[in-house]
């Protein structure tokens, strides 16, 4: 908690766990169905069991929290103390988790504030964590929604995935892979396009640092970059290892791609998400 301020936001941020224990951030799971089976994100199927399980089910589908698992994390908070509260979810474009959200809002006893992140996956978390910053500097709550607005604009992505065919059925990737090719990815506007095509894994990684080179030269503030992947732990290592010594970054996480995004990435995904930094001023 910041203050009085709670933050709440979804398992698909994969928000890093000393910023969870630090400002008390409250995470409702997304639900992974697999072969008819539900599970809780973060709570009864974690990354390192949900891809194993991928690769011999049938059927893995995600969904939204009920209202009424959302409407628990605000009443939670507001025992807690909170006076008021600030929801940052996945994008409305990729889950109905938002509008979950604005129902548990009208049944919580304090005001919340529901605001979609236009993201997913880390880049969602780095919206929520932008917000953060400025609220433990004092920014005044009722800016958060044109913060996050600004910070998800800033946001930026680069990654590799071995399951297109996944996505494809998802409706979510723009055809434009060579079937000869590695492709690159990033997504925008709700859906994920090929960035470029490489020959080779490691070609791939280069491109995706190239990327990342070019964002953090032309970056105002310095680059917050996360570096994840999806049981394709070398891919994510060799990025780091570019990522680390780029003039113009300034902190670099690691995180996992757990399985509420990777039932649509497949196992073998890996990249980077990023965002200039912004001072904010109270």
């Amino acid at each position: 908690m910041i203050g009085r301020i709670a933050v709440v936001t979804d398992s698909a941020s994969y928000l890093p766990e000393h910023v969870r224990r630090r400002f008390g951030v409250y995470i409702v799971p997304l639900t992974v169905t697999i072969d008819g089976r539900d599970y809780s994100e973060g709570i009864d199927l974690d990354a390192d069991g949900f891809y194993p399980m991928l690769e011999h089910a049938s059927a893995v589908t995600t969904s939204q929290p009920a209202p009424g698992i959302i409407l628990e994390a605000y009443r939670a908070a507001a025992a807690e103390g909170a006076e008021s509260i600030i929801s940052i979810h996945i994008g409305a474009a990729l889950s109905g988790t938002l509008q979950s959200a604005r129902l548990a809002a009208s049944m919580a006893s304090i005001p919340v504030t529901v605001i979609d992140s236009g993201q997913a996956s880390f880049a969602e978390g780095l919206v929520v964590w932008e917000v953060i910053d400025a609220l433990v500097l004092g920014v005044d709550a009722g800016r958060a929604p044109d913060i996050a607005r600004e910070a998800a604009a800033r946001v930026g992505n680069t990654f590799v995935v071995k399951a297109l065919d996944l996505m494809r059925r998802g409706g979510r990737l723009e055809q434009g892979a060579r079937a000869d090719a590695v492709p690159v990815l990033a997504y925008s506007d709700g859906l994920v396009r090929v960035s470029g095509n490489a020959d080779t894994v490691d070609r791939a990684v280069t491109l995706m640092a190239d990327t990342i080179r070019e964002a953090a030269a032309a970056a105002r503030h310095g680059l917050r970059v996360g570096i994840g992947h999806g049981a394709a732990e070398p891919i994510a290592r060799e990025l780091r290892r570019h990522v680390c010594v780029m003039p113009g970054v300034d902190e670099v996480i690691d995180y996992i791609v757990g399985p509420s995004i990777g039932a649509h990435a497949g196992a073998g995904n890996a990249g980077a998400v990023y965002i200039d930094r912004v001072p904010y001023e109270v």
